[in-house]
């Protein structure tokens, strides 16, 4: 079963952590804690059982809590293996091109697959723009932050739930984010530049969910303007009918 594979390989690496970086308490519970709500999660799919993409998905996931236990050391005030943490984070960020086509080549995509996926993705992000906020401002949460406030708003906002079309301009700008955060977090470039390269990542999401957010108003005043005719069309034949009024009368 994934779930316990998941389990016990990011309980693995967060021992390894320990060894070769010093992970501290709070990096343990932390990592944990994810490794332990992933295997939840993962155990309650319903369907016929992993496939071979979601193995992939599954060791970025796991890769990503370790960059979450070293994120959390961090905030803690325990200082990051940066090199690590890069490492880590860049592996993840690479094997994202890996399990979409191995479940292509082998026929297994599933809805199932393409949800860990991209909630592997996100989580991935949020965790990176943590550390990254912590070099160049508290700005840089909105990256990992967005994509939470979008799904949030879908929940208020029933016409929103439709599944956009996707694009290449937005799997562009999804696969820039992870990879203006990692080159920022490795510390090499000067702030100004690691600066300026976050904040047009930061820009072209912008673009891109305001393009999802247009794409739906423009799919909701479609379906209103096609509804209008037949709601027109079909008052002349409730009047005929002699069908109730609001009231409760015959209309006339």
């Amino acid at each position: 079963m994934i779930a316990t594979t998941v389990l016990g390989g990011e309980l693995v690496l967060l021992g390894v952590l320990a060894v070769t970086t010093g992970l501290g308490p709070v990096g343990w519970a932390v990592g944990a804690a994810h490794a332990v709500v992933l295997a939840v999660l993962l155990a309650r799919r319903r369907d016929d059982g992993p496939r071979p993409a979601d193995r992939v998905t599954g060791l970025r996931a796991v890769l990503g809590g370790g960059v979450t236990a070293l994120v959390a050391d961090g905030v803690a005030g325990h200082a990051v293996d940066v090199a690590v943490l890069v490492v880590l984070a860049g592996l993840a960020l690479a094997l994202d091109a890996v399990d979409g086509r191995v479940a292509r080549r082998t026929g297994t995509a599933s809805a199932f697959g393409a949800r860990f996926d991209m909630e592997a993705d996100a989580w991935l992000i949020a965790v990176l723009a943590v550390y990254v906020a912590g070099l160049l401002g508290a700005w840089v949460l909105a990256i990992g932050a967005m994509r939470y406030a979008y799904v949030a708003g879908t929940a208020v906002v029933a016409w929103m739930r439709a599944p956009v079309p996707p694009t290449r301009g937005a799997k562009i700008v999804a696969a820039a984010q992870g990879i203006a955060l990692v080159v920022a977090s490795a510390q090499l470039l000067p702030v100004p530049v690691a600066t300026a390269v976050v904040g047009t990542a930061l820009a072209a999401l912008v673009w891109s969910f305001g393009r999802d957010v247009r794409w739906h108003v423009s799919r909701r005043r479609r379906g209103r303007s096609a509804a209008a005719p037949r709601r027109r069309s079909a008052a002349p034949r409730r009047a005929a009918s002699g069908s109730p009024g609001p009231a409760g009368t015959p209309r006339r």
